[in-house]
């Protein structure tokens, strides 16, 4: 499915491992979504995006997003001809909500639960 821009889940350890030098000492890997060559990671105290650019993918933007600056996420569920859910995440100062497609397979629920748990605090 990632041929079609979906994500789908990987292992938050190796995450854990394949990023550390964007971790802040202390900071765990709660999840991870691989689409295509970009990765979201939910931490314990932010979300990263990884951004890879270009045709080779050796440029990379990360972006770093506290919890405390989401102001408001949206999931909507796959149905039975849409096979994806998407994630809407609303940043303070941001009109537009950044857009994320995830295969029928991940659990949006999961990751609904996930940025609950992080952004009500």
């Amino acid at each position: 499915m990632a041929l079609f821009g979906n994500a789908h889940t990987i292992d938050p350890t190796q995450a854990q491992q394949d990023y550390a030098r964007l971790l802040g000492h202390g900071e765990q890997v709660h999840a991870a979504f691989l689409l295509i060559r970009d990765t979201m990671l939910f931490t314990d105290r932010r979300l990263i995006m990884v951004d890879k650019q270009g045709i080779t993918g050796k440029k990379v933007e990360y972006h770093s997003i506290p919890y405390r600056s989401i102001t408001h996420f949206a999931v909507e569920t796959a149905g039975t001809f849409d096979l994806d859910a998407e994630l809407k995440i609303w940043i303070s100062g941001t009109p537009t909500p950044v857009e994320k497609t995830f295969t029928k397979g991940v659990d949006i629920y999961e990751v609904q639960a996930i940025l609950t748990q992080f952004v009500a605090r």
